[in-house]
């Protein structure tokens, strides 16, 4: 029987039990994979966030790697100096990856996101997106979708505006890697991540991520969730190559429409027929643009196995 990515990893678990996460947090099941990825040898640089809080308070700490913490808009920079730092100690090897939420992506990190994008600094920025600032009380940021619910924009009032285009944006600055991923195909993520690894430069992973308490979602549907964004085509499994080459590595067999999606989340209980359609039409304009820009599908069968 052919080994899949994931039963080939080392399983040396770097995530402790007794973690305060929420039930559910797909966050949490995605750092997990990571760390484990990434080894021993990786310092990882933590903004403010959930993971602020789940990565423990010192003493405590619920990861078995070096971890710095930093506030919100310093974080690639905070990165960018350790790697440096790194490097004139004599460990250019050692990785250097932070961990963002959206809030400190798309809002109050993006100057420092763009400034170390364009830098073509040596490290690995990881967002993961669970599309509002969770910790602090589940605002709306630039992440959050149309049409969706937030305490700062209460139904009726739902958010008008549409979700900011972060890889678009990260393209844009040519970087050398760019990949989006989630837990519902771990052995994607994995198989990115040990692919960023390789790669020198600025490499950047948008990684989708619900939040059972700020999404309205069951705890035990996240899985679920993460693959109905995949298989609608609202979040799609995607490699961005020097800004330019834009690889998408999973057609979905059958498209599922955006509703069965919408209506298993809290957030989106105001939602209107029209609102539906618009979101609909936006999707299919988005993965009609994705399509033509692709240059090659990759179907790689350890990915999906």
């Amino acid at each position: 029987m052919k080994k899949t990515i994931l039963s080939q990893l080392e399983l040396d678990e770097k995530l402790f039990s007794g973690h305060s996460a929420c039930p559910g947090c797909a966050a949490v099941l995605t750092v997990r994979h990571i760390a484990r990825t990434l080894g021993e040898d990786t310092v990882l640089v933590i903004t403010a966030s959930c993971w602020s809080v789940i990565a423990g308070a010192g003493p405590l700490r619920a990861l078995d790697i070096s971890v710095v913490h930093c506030p919100f808009p310093s974080g690639a920079a905070v990165a960018s100096g350790l790697k440096k730092g790194l490097q004139r100690l004599g460990s250019p090897e050692t990785r250097v990856v932070l961990l963002a939420g959206d809030g400190g992506t798309f809002d109050i990190g993006l100057q420092g996101l763009s400034g170390a994008a364009e830098r073509n600094e040596d490290i690995i920025f990881i967002c993961y997106d669970n599309e509002a600032y969770m910790n602090t009380g589940m605002q709306r940021s630039s992440a959050t979708p149309y049409a969706s619910y937030s305490t700062t924009t209460p139904a009726p009032l739902v958010n008008k505006n549409p979700k900011k285009d972060i890889v678009h944006i990260m393209a844009a600055h040519h970087v050398p890697y760019i990949a989006t991923a989630t837990i519902a195909y771990p052995s994607d993520l994995v198989a990115k991540i040990k692919k960023a690894m390789e790669i020198r430069g600025f490499r950047f992973f948008h990684i989708f991520s619900p939040c059972p308490p700020g999404w309205g979602s069951e705890s035990h549907k996240s899985i679920e969730l993460s693959r109905l964004a995949v298989e609608t085509r609202l979040f799609p499994l995607m490699e961005v190559i020097g800004g330019r080459e834009v690889l998408l590595n999973y057609l979905p067999e059958k498209y599922i429409p955006v509703e069965d999606y919408l209506r298993l989340q809290g957030r989106f209980s105001s939602l209107e027929p029209g609102h539906v359609m618009m979101i609909q039409e936006n999707l299919e304009r988005n993965w009609d643009y994705l399509q033509r820009a692709s240059k090659r599908y990759r179907y790689e069968n350890e990915y999906w196995s």
